[in-house]
């Protein structure tokens, strides 16, 4: 069942295009990663499919229904985002925080009842962040902010988790622990994700397909080693690389020669 499609999406901000004939289905369940450089369009991608922009050209659907036809509150009904990271202004506590993502799911003027608070325990319970909920969202370490995030998100009930490089401040300890909660989060409750990333080897490890944009078009789509390849790396990024398997999972895995050549000419120095 295909719960996110769009059809040669167009999208630009000015004169130039920043998207251009972007076409894939995600079908339910599905972990899709987005790779590319700087500029190549992820997370505008991200947000044409959170309706936060709208395509100039082509179309977007979510579970069968176009988004250009959806209210924004019906759309986050479905749709969750988790940010790179959140820094909140106001002393909110972990448990306000979480709270706010049953906000589409109140009507005009109600406050949350029993059933949100429920909802939104069970959210931090599948997050291991229950035991914060009384903490200052300020006191919370960089991997705790994520994981009250994903809470957050989860309260909304989406059927789709977008990731907008959650883990690009946090330390290879916490970017592991963020993915194996998201990939269990993924499997056990059926939740499609749909995840922009920088790291090529954190996507090749968790992702079921992976999209490459190059400019602003897909360059290819694919399982990751379909996708991960020495040709299609250099050639989107523009650096050469080598591409092996990991010995232990089997995926591939990007080394930059160049940071290698550097490191083998100071080891012999």
């Amino acid at each position: 069942m295909t719960i996110v499609r769009l059809e040669k999406i167009g999208f630009k901000y000015e004169e130039d295009w920043t998207l251009r004939d972007i076409s894939f289905d995600v079908p339910k369940g599905e972990f899709m990663g987005v790779l590319g450089p700087n500029g190549s369009g992820k997370t505008t991608l991200l947000k044409l499919i959170d309706g936060i922009l709208r395509p100039r050209e082509g179309g977007l659907w979510v579970e069968g229904r176009a988004i250009s036809e959806m209210k924004r509150q019906d759309l986050a009904r479905l749709v969750a985002v988790v940010p790179q990271d959140s820094q909140m202004t106001f002393p909110f506590t972990v448990q306000e925080i979480v709270l706010m993502g049953r906000v589409p799911h109140l009507s005009q003027w109600r406050f949350e009842g029993q059933k949100d608070f429920e909802i939104a325990r069970g959210a931090m319970e599948m997050t291991g962040t229950w035991s914060l909920a009384a903490r200052k969202m300020s006191t919370l370490s960089g991997g705790e902010r994520q994981r009250v995030l994903i809470a957050r998100a989860l309260a909304q009930q989406p059927r789709v988790l977008l990731l907008d490089e959650p883990t690009a401040f946090l330390d290879i300890r916490h970017q592991i622990d963020f993915f194996d909660l998201i990939r269990r989060l993924n499997r056990d409750q059926a939740l499609t994700v749909i995840a922009v990333s920088h790291d090529i080897n954190l996507a090749s490890l968790y992702c079921d397909r992976i999209i490459l944009l190059k400019e602003g078009r897909i360059h290819c789509i694919g399982e990751p080693a379909a996708v991960i390849t020495v040709s299609h790396i250099q050639d989107v990024y523009q650096t050469p690389v080598s591409v092996d398997l990991n010995p232990v999972t089997g995926r591939p895995t990007v080394t930059p020669l160049s940071s290698t050549a550097t490191h083998l000419s100071h080891s012999l120095e």
